[in-house]
């Protein structure tokens, strides 16, 4: 039969080019789940996830769309949140099957919407910061991102300290199974619209803030990657965590949230003083958890996250000079 139709016309041009790719098609707050709009128009309802109208990859830095997807228009709703809650996200194929991706970072930004509710706000003047990025698994080559293609979802935890605001919440996925190509990379952002209550003083501090485009550049070595797929090394792209995601507050403030770098998850949590005069610090490794606590001046980690980079809070400095949040720190 004309040769199995030229052999299956490409096994039908390799699944309509993978589904169409996808989109984040919902976002839980703490298991309250927000619904977004498809993308291509269709049945709309009142979401506070800003609809695209292509799930196609968007290709190019400078490209105006890596700002919140191609055609990205405000949402009806604002989604209240708190410092602290956890973000679930599950991204789809256009077509709601499973992600078909594997290769790529997560990476996590907010932008403060100002006075103005944030489904009023332009996000092409948004200044954003990141909150989170995340890799390869620790001690591993493979990509929190390969999760997703058996239907699983990606979780972090919004910063336990961030003031309290309006804030557009920017959460991508920037695919590099074609990077080792100039301008292969596939960039997926989702804006998502908050409003985040609490009494935390967290803010970034100017040299942390980027506008999108602009943020990222294709010659950057994590997003032109030639050597993606034989080296477990990885530089995210952007600017650094904001400090005071990744800085312990001083005693009696609120805690900040850790941070890691390179390969692996790029975010913990952390617990502030605990009003007597002592430490009480824990940090979580998102995914598996892992408590490290401070009482005094002596910091003890059971259990490991090699690949995890921490500061020691306070005055504490590390005994070996490793970076490891296992190892032991004293005053």
């Amino acid at each position: 039969m004309s040769s199995l139709i030229q052999l299956l016309a490409p096994l039908v041009l390799l699944a309509s080019y993978v589904s169409a790719h996808g989109f984040v098609h919902t976002v839980a707050i703490n298991g309250r789940t927000l619904t977004g709009n498809r993308p291509f128009g269709g049945q709309q309802f009142p979401s506070a996830i800003r609809q695209i109208s292509d799930a196609s990859p968007i290709n190019g830095a400078d490209n105006p769309s890596v700002n919140c997807g191609i055609n990205a228009r405000n949402a009806e709703q604002v989604a209240d949140a708190n410092p602290g809650d956890t973000l679930t996200f599950d991204w789809r194929g256009a077509d709601l099957s499973n992600w078909p991706h594997n290769t790529g970072p997560f990476i996590t930004y907010l932008a403060s919407c100002g006075d103005v509710p944030c489904n009023q706000f332009n996000s092409a003047n948004a200044r954003w910061f990141k909150i989170h990025q995340a890799g390869r698994k620790p001690g591993s080559s493979e990509w929190f991102q390969n999760d997703l293609m058996s239907g699983r979802t990606f979780s972090l935890p919004l910063p336990a300290n961030v003031a309290p605001g309006n804030y557009l919440l920017r959460h991508e996925i920037i695919a590099l199974h074609l990077a080792p190509q100039f301008r292969g990379a596939e960039f997926y952002p989702s804006c998502t619209q908050l409003r985040i209550g609490g009494s935390g003083t967290g803010r970034p501090q100017e040299d942390e803030l980027v506008s999108f485009p602009g943020g990222y550049a294709d010659n950057h070595p994590g997003i032109h990657v030639p050597g993606v797929f034989s080296s477990n090394e990885y530089t995210f792209p952007g600017p650094r965590i904001a400090r005071f995601v990744t800085e312990p507050a001083a005693p009696g403030g609120n805690g900040g949230n850790g941070n890691g770098n390179g390969n692996g998850n790029g975010n913990g949590n952390g617990n502030g003083n605990n009003g007597n005069g002592k430490w009480q610090w824990k940090w979580k490794h998102w995914g598996s958890i892992a408590a490290h606590k401070i009482q005094g001046t002596i910091l003890q980690a059971p259990g490991q996250q090699a690949s995890l980079s921490c500061r020691c809070p306070l005055a504490l400095k590390r005994l070996d000079g490793g970076r490891s949040c296992w190892r032991t720190c004293q005053g």
